[in-house]
Protein backbone atom coordinates (compact mmCIF):
# COMPACT_ATOMS: atom_id res chain seq x y z
CA UNK A 1 0.00 0.00 0.00
CA UNK A 2 1.35 3.40 -1.00
CA UNK A 3 0.23 6.13 1.39
CA UNK A 4 0.70 9.86 0.88
CA UNK A 5 0.31 11.14 4.39
CA UNK A 6 -0.17 14.41 6.18
CA UNK A 7 -3.81 15.18 5.35
CA UNK A 8 -6.61 15.12 7.97
CA UNK A 9 -9.18 12.37 7.56
CA UNK A 10 -12.78 13.50 7.57
CA UNK A 11 -16.14 11.75 7.29
CA UNK A 12 -17.99 8.70 8.54
CA UNK A 13 -17.94 4.95 7.98
CA UNK A 14 -20.12 2.06 9.13
CA UNK A 15 -18.56 -0.62 11.33
CA UNK A 16 -18.26 -4.09 9.83
CA UNK A 17 -19.49 -7.24 11.53
CA UNK A 18 -17.02 -8.51 14.12
CA UNK A 19 -14.54 -11.05 12.80
CA UNK A 20 -13.94 -12.40 16.29
CA UNK A 21 -17.67 -12.98 16.74
CA UNK A 22 -18.30 -14.43 13.28
CA UNK A 23 -15.65 -17.16 13.52
CA UNK A 24 -16.94 -18.90 16.69
CA UNK A 25 -20.51 -18.50 15.43
CA UNK A 26 -19.55 -20.30 12.24
CA UNK A 27 -17.86 -23.06 14.26
CA UNK A 28 -20.98 -23.45 16.42
CA UNK A 29 -22.92 -24.63 13.36
CA UNK A 30 -21.07 -27.95 13.67
CA UNK A 31 -23.23 -28.72 16.71
CA UNK A 32 -26.27 -29.03 14.45
CA UNK A 33 -27.45 -32.24 12.81
CA UNK A 34 -29.54 -31.93 9.67
CA UNK A 35 -30.18 -28.27 10.59
CA UNK A 36 -28.90 -24.86 9.49
CA UNK A 37 -27.44 -21.68 10.97
CA UNK A 38 -28.04 -18.34 9.24
CA UNK A 39 -25.73 -15.42 10.07
CA UNK A 40 -26.27 -11.77 9.18
CA UNK A 41 -23.65 -8.99 8.98
CA UNK A 42 -20.80 -11.41 8.19
CA UNK A 43 -17.65 -9.50 7.16
CA UNK A 44 -16.02 -10.50 3.88
CA UNK A 45 -12.52 -11.36 5.13
CA UNK A 46 -9.80 -13.92 4.45
CA UNK A 47 -10.32 -15.56 7.85
CA UNK A 48 -14.05 -15.93 7.17
CA UNK A 49 -13.32 -17.69 3.88
CA UNK A 50 -10.75 -19.92 5.61
CA UNK A 51 -13.30 -20.97 8.23
CA UNK A 52 -15.92 -21.51 5.51
CA UNK A 53 -13.46 -23.77 3.69
CA UNK A 54 -12.82 -25.70 6.90
CA UNK A 55 -16.56 -26.23 7.48
CA UNK A 56 -17.05 -27.39 3.89
CA UNK A 57 -14.17 -29.84 4.30
CA UNK A 58 -15.93 -31.30 7.33
CA UNK A 59 -19.10 -31.80 5.28
CA UNK A 60 -21.17 -28.64 5.76
CA UNK A 61 -22.61 -26.63 2.91
CA UNK A 62 -21.76 -22.92 3.22
CA UNK A 63 -23.38 -20.17 1.13
CA UNK A 64 -22.02 -16.65 1.60
CA UNK A 65 -22.75 -13.35 -0.09
CA UNK A 66 -23.82 -9.81 0.67
CA UNK A 67 -23.05 -10.13 4.37
CA UNK A 68 -25.36 -13.16 4.77
CA UNK A 69 -24.16 -16.70 5.39
CA UNK A 70 -26.17 -19.90 5.58
CA UNK A 71 -24.51 -23.06 6.90
CA UNK A 72 -26.37 -26.34 6.30
CA UNK A 73 -25.01 -29.21 8.38
CA UNK A 74 -25.63 -32.87 7.40
CA UNK A 75 -26.44 -35.75 9.72
CA UNK A 76 -22.89 -37.09 9.37
CA UNK A 77 -19.75 -34.98 9.68
CA UNK A 78 -16.08 -35.63 9.09
CA UNK A 79 -14.05 -35.13 12.26
CA UNK A 80 -10.47 -34.83 10.97
CA UNK A 81 -9.46 -31.30 10.00
CA UNK A 82 -7.01 -30.49 7.16
CA UNK A 83 -3.66 -29.01 8.18
CA UNK A 84 -3.49 -26.63 5.21
CA UNK A 85 -6.57 -24.76 6.44
CA UNK A 86 -6.11 -25.07 10.19
CA UNK A 87 -2.59 -23.65 10.10
CA UNK A 88 -3.76 -20.47 8.37
CA UNK A 89 -5.40 -19.05 11.49
CA UNK A 90 -5.61 -19.49 15.22
CA UNK A 91 -9.42 -19.51 15.26
CA UNK A 92 -9.41 -22.96 13.65
CA UNK A 93 -9.12 -24.34 17.18
CA UNK A 94 -12.75 -23.31 17.70
CA UNK A 95 -14.00 -26.38 15.82
CA UNK A 96 -12.48 -28.70 18.44
CA UNK A 97 -15.19 -28.38 21.09
CA UNK A 98 -18.12 -28.70 18.65
CA UNK A 99 -16.57 -31.72 16.89
CA UNK A 100 -15.87 -33.60 20.12
CA UNK A 101 -19.41 -32.90 21.38
CA UNK A 102 -21.06 -33.75 18.07
CA UNK A 103 -18.91 -36.62 16.74
CA UNK A 104 -17.23 -37.96 19.86
CA UNK A 105 -13.81 -37.44 18.31
CA UNK A 106 -11.67 -34.89 16.48
CA UNK A 107 -8.20 -34.47 15.01
CA UNK A 108 -6.85 -30.93 14.88
CA UNK A 109 -3.36 -29.91 13.75
CA UNK A 110 -1.99 -27.23 16.05
CA UNK A 111 -3.34 -23.96 14.57
CA UNK A 112 -1.42 -21.05 13.08
CA UNK A 113 -2.15 -17.33 12.73
CA UNK A 114 -0.31 -14.11 13.54
CA UNK A 115 3.14 -14.26 15.12
CA UNK A 116 2.23 -12.43 18.35
CA UNK A 117 3.19 -15.01 20.95
CA UNK A 118 2.96 -18.64 21.92
CA UNK A 119 -0.79 -18.62 22.75
CA UNK A 120 -0.96 -22.31 23.69
CA UNK A 121 -4.34 -24.04 23.60
CA UNK A 122 -3.69 -25.78 26.92
CA UNK A 123 -6.77 -24.15 28.48
CA UNK A 124 -8.96 -25.62 25.73
CA UNK A 125 -7.52 -29.11 26.12
CA UNK A 126 -7.59 -29.22 29.93
CA UNK A 127 -11.21 -28.07 29.97
CA UNK A 128 -12.34 -30.64 27.41
CA UNK A 129 -10.42 -33.33 29.31
CA UNK A 130 -12.31 -32.40 32.47
CA UNK A 131 -15.54 -32.83 30.52
CA UNK A 132 -14.52 -36.40 29.73
CA UNK A 133 -12.49 -36.16 26.51
CA UNK A 134 -9.31 -38.17 26.18
CA UNK A 135 -6.65 -35.87 24.71
CA UNK A 136 -3.40 -36.93 23.02
CA UNK A 137 -0.82 -34.95 21.07
CA UNK A 138 0.55 -36.96 18.16
CA UNK A 139 2.78 -35.67 15.33
CA UNK A 140 1.80 -32.03 15.86
CA UNK A 141 -1.94 -32.70 16.06
CA UNK A 142 -4.49 -32.86 18.84
CA UNK A 143 -6.39 -36.17 18.95
CA UNK A 144 -9.52 -36.01 21.08
CA UNK A 145 -12.10 -38.74 21.69
CA UNK A 146 -14.90 -39.47 24.12
CA UNK A 147 -17.75 -41.88 24.71
CA UNK A 148 -19.79 -38.89 25.81
CA UNK A 149 -18.95 -35.55 27.42
CA UNK A 150 -20.25 -34.88 30.91
CA UNK A 151 -21.48 -31.66 32.46
CA UNK A 152 -19.04 -30.32 35.04
CA UNK A 153 -17.59 -27.20 36.66
CA UNK A 154 -14.59 -25.65 34.94
CA UNK A 155 -12.50 -22.82 36.38
CA UNK A 156 -9.97 -21.15 34.09
CA UNK A 157 -6.68 -19.84 35.44
CA UNK A 158 -6.96 -17.06 32.83
CA UNK A 159 -10.15 -15.85 31.10
CA UNK A 160 -9.19 -17.20 27.68
CA UNK A 161 -11.65 -16.15 24.97
CA UNK A 162 -11.05 -19.17 22.74
CA UNK A 163 -11.19 -21.67 25.60
CA UNK A 164 -14.40 -20.10 26.93
CA UNK A 165 -15.95 -20.35 23.47
CA UNK A 166 -14.88 -23.97 22.96
CA UNK A 167 -16.27 -25.07 26.33
CA UNK A 168 -19.45 -23.02 25.89
CA UNK A 169 -20.15 -24.75 22.57
CA UNK A 170 -19.31 -28.23 23.85
CA UNK A 171 -21.40 -27.74 27.00
CA UNK A 172 -24.40 -26.64 24.90
CA UNK A 173 -24.64 -30.17 23.51
CA UNK A 174 -23.80 -31.93 26.79
CA UNK A 175 -26.87 -32.88 28.89
CA UNK A 176 -26.76 -31.54 32.42
CA UNK A 177 -25.56 -28.33 34.03
CA UNK A 178 -22.06 -27.06 33.24
CA UNK A 179 -20.52 -24.07 35.01
CA UNK A 180 -17.65 -22.03 33.51
CA UNK A 181 -15.83 -19.92 36.11
CA UNK A 182 -13.42 -17.06 35.32
CA UNK A 183 -14.98 -17.06 31.86
CA UNK A 184 -14.03 -14.46 29.27
CA UNK A 185 -16.48 -11.54 29.25
CA UNK A 186 -15.99 -10.19 25.72
CA UNK A 187 -19.03 -9.03 23.70
CA UNK A 188 -18.16 -11.80 21.22
CA UNK A 189 -18.82 -14.35 23.99
CA UNK A 190 -22.25 -12.79 24.55
CA UNK A 191 -22.98 -13.01 20.81
CA UNK A 192 -22.05 -16.71 20.80
CA UNK A 193 -24.27 -17.39 23.81
CA UNK A 194 -27.16 -15.67 22.00
CA UNK A 195 -26.67 -18.02 19.05
CA UNK A 196 -26.46 -21.15 21.20
CA UNK A 197 -29.55 -20.07 23.10
CA UNK A 198 -31.37 -19.59 19.79
CA UNK A 199 -30.37 -23.18 18.90
CA UNK A 200 -31.93 -24.51 22.09
CA UNK A 201 -29.29 -24.44 24.83
CA UNK A 202 -30.15 -22.77 28.13
CA UNK A 203 -27.40 -20.30 29.06
CA UNK A 204 -27.13 -17.72 31.83
CA UNK A 205 -24.41 -15.33 32.93
CA UNK A 206 -22.63 -14.57 29.65
CA UNK A 207 -20.77 -11.29 29.86
CA UNK A 208 -19.98 -12.02 33.51
CA UNK A 209 -17.30 -14.10 35.15
CA UNK A 210 -19.49 -17.22 35.57
CA UNK A 211 -21.55 -18.84 32.80
CA UNK A 212 -24.05 -21.62 33.47
CA UNK A 213 -25.11 -23.93 30.65
CA UNK A 214 -27.93 -26.46 30.52
CA UNK A 215 -27.02 -28.54 27.50
CA UNK A 216 -29.45 -30.09 25.03
CA UNK A 217 -29.03 -33.45 23.31
CA UNK A 218 -30.12 -31.98 20.00
CA UNK A 219 -29.94 -28.38 18.85
CA UNK A 220 -32.07 -26.75 16.14
CA UNK A 221 -31.78 -24.25 13.31
CA UNK A 222 -31.27 -20.59 14.23
CA UNK A 223 -30.65 -17.15 12.76
CA UNK A 224 -28.26 -14.67 14.43
CA UNK A 225 -26.94 -11.17 13.69
CA UNK A 226 -23.25 -10.61 14.29
CA UNK A 227 -22.27 -7.70 16.53
CA UNK A 228 -20.20 -4.78 15.15
CA UNK A 229 -16.42 -5.02 15.20
CA UNK A 230 -15.05 -2.97 18.10
CA UNK A 231 -11.41 -3.30 16.98
CA UNK A 232 -12.11 -2.14 13.42
CA UNK A 233 -14.20 0.78 14.71
CA UNK A 234 -11.44 1.78 17.12
CA UNK A 235 -8.83 1.64 14.36
CA UNK A 236 -10.72 4.18 12.22
CA UNK A 237 -11.26 6.47 15.20
CA UNK A 238 -7.52 6.41 15.88
CA UNK A 239 -6.91 7.22 12.21
CA UNK A 240 -8.97 10.36 12.77
CA UNK A 241 -6.92 11.23 15.84
CA UNK A 242 -3.51 10.64 14.25
CA UNK A 243 -4.28 12.73 11.16
CA UNK A 244 -5.83 15.50 13.30
CA UNK A 245 -9.14 15.04 11.56
CA UNK A 246 -12.77 14.30 12.36
CA UNK A 247 -14.06 10.73 11.98
CA UNK A 248 -17.35 9.11 12.96
CA UNK A 249 -18.01 5.38 13.13
CA UNK A 250 -21.69 4.47 12.82
CA UNK A 251 -23.38 1.18 13.70
CA UNK A 252 -21.29 0.54 16.81
CA UNK A 253 -22.25 0.00 20.45
CA UNK A 254 -20.23 2.66 22.36
CA UNK A 255 -20.04 0.35 25.39
CA UNK A 256 -17.71 -1.91 23.38
CA UNK A 257 -15.24 1.00 23.06
CA UNK A 258 -15.36 2.25 26.64
CA UNK A 259 -11.72 1.43 27.47
CA UNK A 260 -10.53 3.32 24.37
CA UNK A 261 -12.86 6.27 24.95
CA UNK A 262 -11.54 6.66 28.51
CA UNK A 263 -7.93 6.79 27.28
CA UNK A 264 -8.71 9.21 24.43
CA UNK A 265 -10.46 11.58 26.81
CA UNK A 266 -7.58 11.24 29.29
CA UNK A 267 -5.26 12.27 26.46
CA UNK A 268 -7.33 15.42 25.85
CA UNK A 269 -9.10 14.31 22.67
CA UNK A 270 -12.74 15.23 22.08
CA UNK A 271 -14.93 12.12 21.80
CA UNK A 272 -18.61 12.25 20.90
CA UNK A 273 -20.63 9.30 22.18
CA UNK A 274 -24.11 8.69 20.76
CA UNK A 275 -26.67 5.87 20.79
CA UNK A 276 -25.05 3.85 17.99
CA UNK A 277 -22.03 5.88 16.92
CA UNK A 278 -18.77 7.34 18.22
CA UNK A 279 -16.85 10.28 16.78
CA UNK A 280 -13.50 11.94 17.40
CA UNK A 281 -12.45 15.50 16.60
CA UNK A 282 -8.78 16.38 16.68
CA UNK A 283 -8.44 19.40 14.38
CA UNK A 284 -5.79 21.91 15.52
CA UNK A 285 -5.41 19.86 18.67
CA UNK A 286 -2.54 18.03 20.33
CA UNK A 287 -2.92 15.20 22.78
CA UNK A 288 -0.90 14.16 25.76
CA UNK A 289 0.68 10.86 26.71
CA UNK A 290 -1.16 8.30 28.82
CA UNK A 291 -0.34 4.97 30.47
CA UNK A 292 -2.27 1.76 29.93
CA UNK A 293 -2.12 -1.99 30.41
CA UNK A 294 -3.74 -4.51 28.09
CA UNK A 295 -6.20 -6.76 29.90
CA UNK A 296 -9.07 -9.12 29.14
CA UNK A 297 -12.39 -7.35 28.51
CA UNK A 298 -13.55 -4.93 29.83
CA UNK A 299 -9.91 -3.87 30.06
CA UNK A 300 -7.95 -2.32 27.20
CA UNK A 301 -7.84 -4.86 24.32
CA UNK A 302 -4.53 -6.33 23.23
CA UNK A 303 -5.82 -6.24 19.64
CA UNK A 304 -5.75 -2.45 19.88
CA UNK A 305 -2.33 -2.12 21.48
CA UNK A 306 -0.31 -1.48 18.27
CA UNK A 307 -2.82 1.13 17.06
CA UNK A 308 -2.94 3.09 20.33
CA UNK A 309 0.87 2.86 20.49
CA UNK A 310 1.02 4.49 17.07
CA UNK A 311 -1.14 7.38 18.29
CA UNK A 312 0.88 7.80 21.49
CA UNK A 313 4.08 8.04 19.46
CA UNK A 314 2.78 11.49 18.42
CA UNK A 315 1.55 12.57 21.85
CA UNK A 316 3.07 15.31 23.99
CA UNK A 317 5.22 13.85 26.75
CA UNK A 318 5.76 10.25 27.76
CA UNK A 319 3.42 7.26 27.57
CA UNK A 320 3.77 3.77 29.04
CA UNK A 321 2.16 0.60 27.64
CA UNK A 322 2.28 -2.73 29.44
CA UNK A 323 1.32 -5.81 27.41
CA UNK A 324 -0.07 -8.50 29.69
CA UNK A 325 -1.95 -10.77 27.28
CA UNK A 326 0.45 -11.90 24.52
CA UNK A 327 4.17 -12.41 24.99
CA UNK A 328 5.45 -11.32 21.55
CA UNK A 329 3.26 -8.39 20.64
CA UNK A 330 6.04 -5.84 20.28
CA UNK A 331 7.56 -7.12 17.04
CA UNK A 332 6.25 -4.02 15.24
CA UNK A 333 8.42 -1.65 17.27
CA UNK A 334 11.36 -1.91 14.88
CA UNK A 335 9.15 -0.72 12.02
CA UNK A 336 7.78 2.11 14.19
CA UNK A 337 11.34 3.31 14.86
CA UNK A 338 12.00 3.42 11.11
CA UNK A 339 9.32 6.11 10.91
CA UNK A 340 10.89 8.22 13.65
CA UNK A 341 9.23 6.93 16.82
CA UNK A 342 11.10 6.95 20.13
CA UNK A 343 10.43 3.72 22.00
CA UNK A 344 12.22 1.89 24.77
CA UNK A 345 11.32 -1.74 25.57
CA UNK A 346 11.69 -2.93 29.15
CA UNK A 347 10.41 -6.50 29.36
CA UNK A 348 6.70 -6.43 28.63
CA UNK A 349 6.59 -2.64 29.01
CA UNK A 350 7.25 0.03 26.38
CA UNK A 351 8.09 3.62 27.25
CA UNK A 352 7.10 6.03 24.46
CA UNK A 353 8.50 9.52 24.08
CA UNK A 354 6.24 11.50 21.78
CA UNK A 355 7.60 13.13 18.62
CA UNK A 356 6.17 16.06 16.67
CA UNK A 357 6.20 14.33 13.29
CA UNK A 358 6.69 10.97 11.59
CA UNK A 359 8.67 10.33 8.42
CA UNK A 360 7.32 8.21 5.59
CA UNK A 361 9.37 5.18 4.55
CA UNK A 362 8.98 1.49 3.61
CA UNK A 363 7.74 -0.74 6.43
CA UNK A 364 6.56 -4.35 6.75
CA UNK A 365 3.49 -5.64 8.58
CA UNK A 366 4.33 -8.51 10.94
CA UNK A 367 0.73 -9.30 11.89
CA UNK A 368 -2.86 -8.12 11.47
CA UNK A 369 -3.05 -5.32 14.04
CA UNK A 370 0.56 -4.18 13.54
CA UNK A 371 -0.25 -3.80 9.85
CA UNK A 372 -3.24 -1.61 10.69
CA UNK A 373 -1.07 0.50 12.99
CA UNK A 374 1.54 1.03 10.26
CA UNK A 375 -1.20 2.22 7.90
CA UNK A 376 -2.29 4.74 10.55
CA UNK A 377 1.28 5.94 10.89
CA UNK A 378 1.60 6.29 7.12
CA UNK A 379 -1.55 8.43 7.05
CA UNK A 380 -0.05 10.73 9.69
CA UNK A 381 3.52 10.81 8.38
CA UNK A 382 5.13 13.38 6.13
CA UNK A 383 5.84 12.17 2.60
CA UNK A 384 5.13 8.72 1.24
CA UNK A 385 4.94 5.45 3.17
CA UNK A 386 4.86 1.99 1.64
CA UNK A 387 3.37 -0.75 3.82
CA UNK A 388 4.39 -4.21 2.61
CA UNK A 389 3.14 -7.71 3.54
CA UNK A 390 -0.51 -6.68 3.69
CA UNK A 391 -1.78 -10.27 3.64
CA UNK A 392 -2.29 -10.09 7.41
CA UNK A 393 -4.35 -6.90 7.20
CA UNK A 394 -6.90 -8.44 4.83
CA UNK A 395 -7.65 -11.02 7.54
CA UNK A 396 -9.37 -8.40 9.68
CA UNK A 397 -10.46 -5.31 7.74
CA UNK A 398 -13.29 -5.45 5.22
CA UNK A 399 -13.35 -2.82 2.43
CA UNK A 400 -10.39 -1.04 4.00
CA UNK A 401 -9.40 0.74 0.79
CA UNK A 402 -12.87 2.10 0.04
CA UNK A 403 -13.47 3.11 3.67
CA UNK A 404 -10.16 4.94 3.89
CA UNK A 405 -10.64 6.74 0.58
CA UNK A 406 -14.16 7.76 1.66
CA UNK A 407 -12.44 9.47 4.61
CA UNK A 408 -10.20 11.28 2.06
CA UNK A 409 -7.10 9.18 2.62
CA UNK A 410 -4.62 9.34 -0.28
CA UNK A 411 -3.76 5.64 -0.63
CA UNK A 412 -3.43 3.06 -3.39
CA UNK A 413 -2.47 -0.56 -3.77
CA UNK A 414 0.63 -1.26 -5.84
CA UNK A 415 1.98 -4.61 -7.10
CA UNK A 416 4.72 -6.15 -4.99
CA UNK A 417 7.98 -7.39 -6.47
CA UNK A 418 6.35 -10.69 -7.43
CA UNK A 419 3.51 -8.89 -9.21
CA UNK A 420 0.90 -9.95 -6.62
Amino acid sequence: MLIRGGSPLSGSIVAQGAKNAALPLMASALLLKGQSLTLERVPDLMDIHTMAGLLRNLGANVEFGGGRMKIDVPDELKWETPANLVRKMRASSLVLGPLVARCGKAVLPLPGGCAIGSRPIDFHLKALAKMGAEIDLEHGSVHARTDGLRATRISFDFPSVGATENVLMAASMTPGRSVIENAAREPEIVNLAQALRAMGARIEGEGGGTIQVEGAKNLGSASVRIIPDRIEASTYLLAGVMTRGEVTVNGINPEYLESLIIKLEEAGIFVGVFADSVSVSCRDRRWKGVSLKTLPYPGFPTDLQPQIMAALCMADGTSVIQESVFDSRYVHIGEFKRMGCKLDIQGNTVVITGVSKLAGTEVHASDLRAGAALILMGLAAEGETTVCSLKHVWRGYESLMSKMTSLRADIELIPDQDGA
